[in-house]
């Protein structure tokens, strides 16, 4: 139980500094940490250094820093706007234009990248300052993107969807033909679900149309800041080297294998960054003096994710290294027999609350094939079970207090994180822990 012990440890320690002293949420987080790496006992320190080494390391970590510096720079050299003006032209003038925008385009784009950080990094510099210009607060559009971070692990052949396949209690009974179909239309649910999601935000939470002086002619709008679109345009060239079938073509052609030599999250921010400086060249700072003033104003920001995302890591490893997993396999095997809903909403409350501190990976791994068990013995089909696993571990952003999607959408937005863990827990994960359920006892149709 102590792995258990820890996680509680690791939210209340979190709470308590952030909310209870008020302290930011970087420090709440190292405190949370540190928390959580206690109870290794005399390996505290051993366990806790090696599991902050490997948040240092996280490619997540850079992807989340890179992308929010990204964002800082492209935004003061006025290229985030015009792709803005761009958007507004077409989209800004309908009510809940941009938020609706956002959701759509996070399930497109998670549907190829799948990593929650990435989706809101990449989607999130463009449409959370759209909706911001959409007289939506700083906390809904962080919100809406970081609630659309997961969407991108129910899609097939991201990495937990390959995980759970060749889980023990899973490889004996599915192939990967026997899930893709019902692994994409998991997918296009969760997307439905999201734009359901979207209207009520737009309709609750003020997400307007923009003022229609705000709005430029769509021939204007596009004539002075097309350039802007190669910027968004040149993601498609990591993703294209990554993923099948060109993949194959730069995997024989440079003798291995193009994922393993092309990270995504390395090389999605420097293709931005690269295309942002060479289109945006003539904006950009031309003295020494005025690059060390522009550090010096987006460092704090920088200083503030960066601790945030690695003790969020760092964190998720020490519950690893206890056990996590192993611990709460117990509980999920004493569900075999009982009705398929209980059996549902009880894996389905254990997996989020574990996705929590991990992300949807580490929770596939850490609870993946017993949860899969459970389900199965409960009565539901195996390919249900598997998508429903799914659904319930890409929560990965809007599982608070580590999710770490949600500190990027936050800074990005420029606003305290803590603000949006209550409704991102009320708008979405409520609503995956519901999908899941409707999906496990047949309430929502998927191929078989």
């Amino acid at each position: 139980m102590n792995a258990i012990y820890a996680l509680g440890a690791f939210i209340g320690a979190i709470v308590v500094w952030n909310v209870g002293f008020r302290r930011n949420i970087g420090e709440a987080m190292v405190v949370g940490f540190l928390a959580t790496a206690a109870f290794a006992g005399p390996d505290a320190l051993s366990v806790g250094w090696e599991s902050l080494v490997d948040g240092l390391k996280s490619e997540i970590t850079f992807a989340a820093l890179a992308f929010v510096f990204v964002s800082e720079l492209l935004t003061r050299t006025g290229l985030v706007q015009r792709m803005v003006d761009i958007l507004s032209s077409v989209l800004g003038r309908y009510r809940g234009g941009s938020a609706y925008a956002a959701t759509v385009a996070s399930g497109l784009f998670g549907a190829v990248a799948h990593n929650g950080a990435a989706i809101v990094a990449t989607i999130g510099s463009i449409t959370i300052p759209w909706m911001k210009r959409s007289r939506a607060s700083g906390e809904t559009a962080a919100l809406v993107l970081s609630g659309n971070a997961g969407v991108g692990a129910a899609f097939p052949f991201s990495g937990a969807f390959f995980l759970l396949l060749t889980a023990p209690t899973v490889l004996p009974v599915l192939g990967t033909g026997d899930v893709v179909a019902t692994i994409f239309v998991t997918g296009v649910w969760m997307v439905l679900m999201r734009v359901l999601i979207a209207f009520v935000i737009v309709r609750r939470r003020g997400v307007g149309a923009m003022a229609p002086e705000d709005i430029r002619p769509p021939r204007a709008a596009l004539r002075a800041g097309w350039p802007s679109l190669l910027v968004l345009g040149s993601i498609a060239l990591p993703i294209l080297a990554t993923a099948p079938p060109t993949s194959d073509l730069v995997s024989t052609r440079i003798g291995t294998d193009a994922g393993d030599a092309i990270p995504l999250l390395i090389w999605l921010p420097i293709v931005m960054l690269v295309a942002g400086l060479i289109v945006e060249r003539k904006a950009l700072p031309r003295r020494g003096a005025q690059w060390w003033s522009l550090l010096g104003e987006v460092s704090p920001k920088l200083g503030l994710v960066g601790v945030t995302m690695i003790s969020a890591f760092a964190a998720s490893n020490v519950l690893s290294a206890l056990g996590l997993g192993e611990q709460l396999a117990p509980f999920l095997e004493d569900l075999a027999g009982v009705p398929a809903i209980v059996a549902a909403v009880v894996v389905g409350l254990i997996i989020v609350i574990v996705a929590g501190p991990l992300n949807t990976t580490s929770t596939v791994a850490a609870i993946g094939p017993v949860a899969f068990a459970a389900l199965t013995a409960a009565g539901i089909p195996p390919h249900v079970a598997f998508a429903a696993i799914l659904v319930w571990a890409s929560s990965e952003g809007c599982s608070p207090p580590g999710a770490a999607p949600l500190y990027v959408a936050a800074g990005i937005a420029g606003i305290n994180p803590v603000r949006i863990f209550v409704p991102v827990v009320l708008y979405y994960l409520l609503p995956s822990l519901a999908t899941g359920v409707l999906l496990a006892v047949g309430l929502l149709w998927v191929p078989a």
